[in-house]
């Protein structure tokens, strides 16, 4: 298994952005999918998007698509989720996780690295 640590959440105004980034610290991103997933109290953990870190296009789930860009970093080995016109309902707290599926990988139980999550609150 891959350490993975999130990084960038915060608060924003509804309308703003924010990047968020994912590390793996003493590890390594190769062959490996990076998805992003969010979650809200009392609600199933949903996926974002994922990226296979070697190449290829990201994929995106509709929740957000149109509003997020997935890129990989590979002069500082960190995957990034880019999030523009943020709306309330977009506050969860965001993670990334690996798999050795591919992007369409979209269920949670397919992926066996976790991060502990970055907190995004999005006011009205």
């Amino acid at each position: 298994q891959v350490q993975l640590m999130e990084s960038g959440g915060g608060l924003v105004q509804a309308g703003g952005s924010l990047r968020l980034s994912c590390a793996a610290p003493g590890g390594v991103f190769k062959s490996l999918t990076i998805g992003w997933f969010r979650q809200t109290p009392g609600k199933e953990r949903e996926f974002v998007g994922a990226v296979i870190w070697d190449a290829g296009n990201p994929y995106y789930a509709d929740i957000l698509k149109g509003r997020v860009t997935i890129s990989r970093d590979y002069v500082q080995n960190k995957v990034h989720l880019q999030m523009n016109s943020l709306k309330p309902e977009d506050t969860a707290i965001y993670y990334c996780a690996t798999t050795r599926y591919g992007p369409t990988t979209t269920s949670r139980d397919r992926y066996n690295s976790w991060g502990q999550g970055t907190q995004v609150n999005v006011s009205s």
